[in-house]
């Protein structure tokens, strides 16, 4: 396999955007988890079924793994998303390619990662207000609602990589 360019992308205001979203949401879930655990139950919810029900329960301690989970992955996309050229594209990358399809998955994760914090953050305000008795739980339109925020942009994403032009003239400036 020939090896790819190695280019630095440029985060857009757009971008920018994203990441202080991104960085934001997940201190809010750390502080929402903190403030709340002391009035916590010991018994929490800590699984929900596909119609947004609780069905399984443990101690008020796993309430500390939702925003420790986001924050990894967050953090390890953060981090991957530095490395464009070792993703796996639906395309051959080549010079004249290299950028578009470098920006629209660097796009792309860096949505994803957003929202992955959003649907933690939805489970532990969700597991909050179950706990305390003010809610069942993330309701039955959790589940299509996680669906269509991952796999809509997805379809997005990859359609606009397989239909970029082949000759791309943001790539001069690299070059």
């Amino acid at each position: 396999m020939k090896e790819r360019p190695r280019i630095k992308i440029e985060l857009t205001i757009t971008d920018r955007i994203f990441e202080i979203l991104g960085w934001t949401s997940i201190l809010t879930i750390w502080v929402l988890t903190i403030i709340n655990y002391t009035h916590l139950p010991d018994t929490i919810p800590v699984h929900y079924n596909s119609a947004g029900q609780a069905d399984g329960f443990g101690g008020k301690a796993n309430i500390l793994t939702l925003p420790l989970i986001a924050t990894i992955l967050f953090v390890g996309l953060t981090v991957l998303n530095k490395f464009p050229h070792i993703f796996n594209y639906p395309t051959n990358i080549t010079h004249d390619k290299a950028f578009g399809q470098y920006t629209n998955a660097t796009r792309l994760i860096r949505y994803l990662k957003f929202i992955i914090v959003v649907i933690f953050g939805i489970i532990t305000f969700s597991t909050i207000e179950n706990a305390n008795g003010k809610a069942e739980g993330p309701g039955i339109w959790f589940l299509p609602l996680t669906l269509g925020l991952i796999f809509i942009p997805l379809i997005y994403f990859i359609v606009k990589s397989l239909t970029q032009p082949k000759n791309d003239d943001r790539n001069k400036h690299w070059q």
